[in-house]
């Protein structure tokens, strides 16, 4: 649908957003070690740290070499396994472009709680919808779902830069391309239900996000962006402060 880019957005809480980059490292060290290993051990840990709604629903068991977590852990450990390397990179990028804000807005500690919260609600929903799927569910869109709704919810007036249908680059508010990929999110969930992608996932962090945000954010943070914050490279100078233009005629630079 759109491609996020850039959001002119700075931080005003946190000098650095550690969790944002700490779980994009997690992400993509994951999928590197995974993806070098044989096709045999990349399907064992797909299935052993996938989110198997009839593994943890008890109608299926796992065979034993193949359980390598408890299957209750794999509400999160789903979360950081990618298909191939377009699905990673496009979790991160919308990781990278809005968890900075949001985590900026919740602390370091209360965003990773929020992250994991969100990436559990995904797929709890997932199961309840698909609750026989024998199919391991993998990938952070859940969690990613959650993050997008909370930035939407935080600064929906904020401009971002994105690529429109992947080719056309547009600035315009956040609340205008968010709030059209939130509604496709629940269009598909009602038309396409359970396919290759789990719309259930996205719409259970979508959710989920927006509840957590609600209730972790710091007191101070305003909601849909209520105040406005002068970036921190921008100085804004007063009236007083500007001089008259020196009538006398300036030296010459350079040369003759």
């Amino acid at each position: 649908m759109f491609i996020p880019l850039h959001d002119a957005n700075s931080l005003k809480r946190i000098r650095v957003q550690y969790v944002t980059i700490g779980l994009i490292l997690a992400n993509v060290i994951i999928y590197f070690l995974t993806s070098f290993s044989s096709e045999q051990a990349q399907i064992a840990t797909v299935y052993g740290l996938g989110y198997i709604p009839s593994v943890v629903f008890d109608t299926v068991d796992l065979p034993p070499e193949l359980e390598l977590v408890p299957e209750d852990l794999t509400y999160i450990s789903y979360a950081f396994l990618h298909g191939d390397i377009f699905h990673l990179g496009g979790n991160m990028l919308f990781l990278w472009v809005f968890g900075d804000n949001v985590e900026d807005a919740l602390g370091h500690v209360k965003f990773l709680i929020f992250y994991l919260l969100c990436a559990i609600a995904g797929a709890l929903l997932h199961g309840l919808v698909a609750p026989d799927s024998q199919v391991p569910l993998i990938g952070a869109s859940g969690a990613i779902a959650g993050v997008v709704t909370a930035y939407l919810i935080l600064h929906p007036r904020v401009k971002i830069w994105i690529l429109a249908f992947a080719r056309i680059p547009l600035r315009i508010p956040a609340y205008i391309a968010l709030v059209m990929w939130i509604l496709f999110q629940f269009v598909m969930f009602g038309m396409a239900g359970e396919d290759q992608v789990s719309w259930a996932c996205h719409v259970g962090g979508i959710i989920a996000g927006a509840i957590l945000v609600l209730i972790l954010r710091s007191r101070d943070v305003p909601l849909f962006d209520r105040e406005i914050v002068t970036p921190r490279a921008v100085v804004v100078k007063q009236p007083s402060a500007v001089r008259p233009v020196d009538a006398e005629p300036s030296p010459r630079w350079g040369r003759q």
